[in-house]
């Protein structure tokens, strides 16, 4: 609902509605009152608020995340990393960060078109994009500034940085077949997020280069905690045949991962290779040491926040690259968990 149709449903001027909106003193009270309860009925505050957005007057910029319990884990290890790269570049400018918790019990959009209501940010960071995320088509329509932590199929030419998630799949799998692994199996997300989607299509298609057929009996979905990767080996332990290699979607997965094969009285790496996705200060200490990948994560906050601001026309001068969408390149660090297929 935009200012013009809403004048038109109340045949009055659209300054009328614009300046009663705004509390202005020249409108008649009746005029006001009647262009307030039709604003409501007809959901234009998210529309109102969308201009205020726009407008940059607040110096604060909004990070959402959600608050599961993969973040509540997790979260300080990556997000922290994250913010501190991104209000590095916000200080130069006097603009602060404020975090966003949306909490595991409430909906995504919802928590979005509250915030936008509030009207105390200049532009959003959105985290844990989905396959279709309508949160970003509603910040789209309303010309609000955004920047994604991921990628979606929603949205068309917006600015997005993720990480690459199909170079990770196929150095993975590469790796492990030149091991003498072809039962390789894959230890997703359960949850809808973009991620899940993008990594499985990649492993997919890795399997295929090296003439494996996909077997959807060892690509197992869980909560990624380290109660999660216990889960998700105990589910693959349970098979007829048990694949001797997993890639992990989630370093988190690891630490679970490790102390079910330990129960079974089989030893990580030389039992079933393993590799992992991040590498995590807790990464670190698993032994055998996980092969994981590496980046640097300040560096994604810094490159976020460059990309916001170079959505918002107060800053373009400073980051004059316009739209960006970038797939963030991560190192493989070997480690000693995915030695050589035992024959």
């Amino acid at each position: 609902m935009s200012i013009k149709e809403l004048a038109q449903q109340l045949n009055i001027s659209i300054g009328t509605v614009s300046r009663a909106l705004n509390g202005r003193a020249d409108v008649n009270p009746e005029t006001r009152k009647r262009v307030l309860a039709a604003a409501d009925a007809m959901g234009y505050v998210a529309n109102q608020s969308g201009r205020s957005l726009r407008q940059g007057t607040t110096n604060v910029i909004g990070f959402t995340i959600e608050t599961n319990v993969e973040t509540r884990t997790q979260g300080d290890t990556f997000f922290m990393s994250v913010f501190d790269g991104v209000q590095m570049v916000f200080a130069r400018h006097k603009l602060d960060l404020v975090v966003l918790p949306c909490a595991s019990e409430d909906d995504p959009f919802d928590h979005v078109r509250r915030v936008v209501s509030r009207q105390f940010a200049d532009g959003l960071i959105l985290s844990a994009t989905q396959r279709q995320d309508p949160r970003i088509d509603y910040l789209i329509d309303r010309g609000i500034p955004f920047v994604t932590l991921g990628r979606s199929l929603s949205g068309g030419e917006h600015s997005w940085i993720d990480m690459d998630f199909e170079g990770i799949a196929a150095q993975s799998v590469a790796r492990l077949v030149a091991g003498g692994h072809r039962r390789i199996a894959l230890a997703n997300t359960e949850r809808g997020i973009n991620l899940s989607f993008v990594f499985e299509e990649a492993y997919r298609a890795a399997l295929a280069a090296h003439g494996i057929a996909y077997d959807p009996d060892i690509v197992i979905r869980g909560e990624i905690t380290e109660l999660g990767g216990y889960r998700v080996c105990d589910r693959l332990l349970a098979l007829p045949e048990p694949p001797t290699a997993v890639v992990l979607v989630n370093e988190s997965l690891a630490m679970g991962f490790y102390r079910r094969l330990l129960d079974a009285g089989l030893t990580p790496g030389r039992d079933m290779a393993i590799i992992g996705l991040r590498q995590s200060p807790q990464s670190r200490f698993l032994s055998p040491a996980l092969t994981c990948y590496r980046l640097s994560l300040h560096d994604v906050g810094v490159e976020l926040a460059q990309s916001l601001l170079a959505t918002m026309p107060a800053y373009r001068d400073h980051y004059p690259q316009g739209v960006t969408q970038k797939i963030w390149p991560m190192e493989l660090v070997p480690g000693e968990s995915d030695p050589p297929l035992r024959t």
